[in-house]
This record gives C-alpha cells, structure tokens and sequence, in this order.
C-alpha cells in the first residue's frame, strides 16, 4: 500500500461515493470523516470542523465529494495546514437553470462558495466535460486545476439476464417538482399515453412530487419508490429500453448502468448523455413526449442492447477510474 495519507470527507454514504472511498483505500491510508454541515445542527457541525482538523494534521490530501460547504471548509484548512486538496464537482455546484431554480450558481453566497473552491483546490475532478465547460462558463474559473475522470462502473455486477420484457423505465430520486422537469419524467410519463400495449415504470421518486407525475400518468405507468443498487439491477435486466430525458446530466449513473444489462437508451443531447450513449440509441429533444415515443417504439424494436453494453463496458470500466485518480493522487504526492 502507498504511504500516501488521505482524509475522505463524504456528505453521504451513496453508492458511488462509497465506490471512490473502496478504490481509494485499496491504495492508500484513508480516514474518513462524514460531513453534517447543513446547518441543521450546530454540535453536528463542530464535531465536522473537529474532525476534519484532527484528521488533517495527519494525512497529506483531503478529497471531498462535491464542492459544497464541507469542500469549503476542508480547502480552507488544508491551505492553512499546507495540505493538498481534491474536489469531485457532482454538477449541480456549477449549474445555472433559472427556469426551474436549479444549480447553485443561482445564489449569490453559494456561488462565491463554489468559486472559492474550484480555484484554490489543487485538482478539481468532473465526470464529464460538460461539466468542466459549465465551470468555466458559469462559474468563471479559467479551469485549468479540473481533469475529467469518468465514473467508472462494474460490467460483471451489472449484466443482462433472462429474457427482456415490453418494458421501459427510468431512475432518478427526488421528492420536489424542480428535479421532475430536471430529469425530464414529466416528459416520459406523458409520452406513456401514446404507447398505451407498453409499460413503463418510474423508479425513485417520493413526495409531492410523485403526487403529481401520478396524476399526470395514463393507466401503463407503475410507480416504485427508492430502490438499492443492487434492488435495481432485476429492473435493468427486465427493461428493454432505458430513458434518461433530463435536461442537464454529467455522466449518469443509472443510464450507464442500464446499459450494462443491454437496456437500449433513449435520451436527451445534454451534457454527459451523449457521452454514454454515442451511437448506441436514440435522441429525442428535451420536453417532447411524442417525439419520446417515436424513439421508444424504434428502441422496443432495436437490437442495439448489445452495443449498449459494449460501449459502457470498454469506455467506462472501473478500473479506468481507479488508474486515474490513482495516478492523480500520487502526482501531487
């Protein structure tokens, strides 16, 4: 193991965050710290900045999943402390969609915050380019600290089986309206009425928010709430077709891992979405539910699966991602 010392500052225990925590630790000393910075409690909070100081004083990189208030904090001490200093930029830290209210680029002090961040972390990592562009455009950094290193994911965990069904879904979670119109499920609820013999299926959604795409669903449209990775994965193999009609993406997780059971993607010409699919599907304009179910229907129809599998399989491996932030860690070491 290489001697390098690591403080992993996490928000969450999220399934992709835990990935990066695994392939970190595999090379390196890692402590970890779990951010409660919210401000919904002020002794969760001090008990933070307690441990990220304690923890500083003894390794030699932090590395912090998304630059919100945690990656402000752990940048300042790590200045402080002569320490280097990692962020992983989510996308929604470099976003500006005022029709919809999202992206912290929208809010004066949380855009300053982001600012702060992205310019003094010594490495910046996005998991697509589009998100690099976003911070120089929006944020106004001149980007030269970010290096894209795509999320990387497991082709034998995520695998087809069995026989695929006249079934098509998509994944997201969220309880609010904002991240409906975001993701574009509004727009493939609607497009469900004109393939009346097809059923679709709506993965993670909770709160008013699913009130909503309910009443707005035809009759073939099932809803199921948030659902594990690994509860996912009987869906996935199931799915014929996979949808990801979103407005903005980086590289979408749920999108590519469907695709490693030989779903066929639909999607949208935004951000990262194109990334993963390439030529292995079908493009639809954002907002368009008939438009989205012409593309269905030639996807029910398609043997593109596949290909699917293939792309994601060769392009996004896991272990593309662990040389790189591998290799990343050890040259600022």
């Amino acid at each position: 193991m290489n001697a390098t010392k690591i403080l992993f500052i996490r928000p969450s225990k999220s399934s992709f965050i835990q990935k990066d925590l695994e392939i970190l630790t595999k090379h390196f000393d890692v402590r970890v710290v779990d951010s409660d910075l919210t401000g919904k409690s002020l002794k969760g909070a001090l008990i933070t900045i307690y441990n990220m100081i304690k923890g500083i004083l003894r390794v030699d990189i932090t590395f912090s999943r998304f630059a919100g208030t945690h990656a402000f904090v752990a940048i300042l001490l790590s200045k402080l402390f002569r320490k280097k200093s990692i962020v992983v930029v989510g996308g929604y830290e470099v976003a500006e969609v005022p029709e919809i209210g999202y992206g912290a680029m929208l809010n004066p002090r949380s855009a300053r915050k982001v600012k702060f961040i992205l310019e003094n972390a010594d490495r910046v990592l996005t998991v697509d380019d589009s998100l690099k562009k976003d911070a120089i455009k929006n944020v106004g950094v001149n980007g030269e600290n970010i290096q894209t290193v795509p999320t990387g994911y497991d082709y034998k965990k995520f695998k087809p089986e069995g026989e695929k069904e006249n079934l098509v879904i998509s994944v997201s979670v969220g309880d609010d309206w904002g991240r409906i119109r975001l993701k574009g499920l509004d727009t493939f609820v609607k497009s469900a009425e004109f393939l009346s013999d097809v059923k679709f299926l709506v993965i993670g959604i909770q709160g008013d928010a699913l009130k909503k795409l309910q009443d707005i669903a035809s009759s073939n449209v099932e809803f199921l709430g948030p659902l594990s990775q690994a509860e996912l994965i009987p869906y996935y193999q199931k799915a014929k077709v996979y949808c990801q009609l979103s407005m903005r993406e980086g590289l979408p997780n749920a999108l590519c891992e469907a695709m490693l059971c030989e779903c066929v993607p639909v999607g949208t010409n935004y951000g990262g979405i194109p990334t993963a699919i390439g030529d292995t599907g079908f493009y639809v304009p954002y907002g368009d539910p008939k438009a989205t179910a012409e593309a269905i229907k030639e996807a029910l129809k398609s043997d593109k699966g596949k290909e699917a599998r293939e792309r994601i399989k060769n392009m996004f491996p896991i272990e593309r991602r662990e040389k790189e932030l591998k290799e990343i860690i050890n040259s600022l070491t």
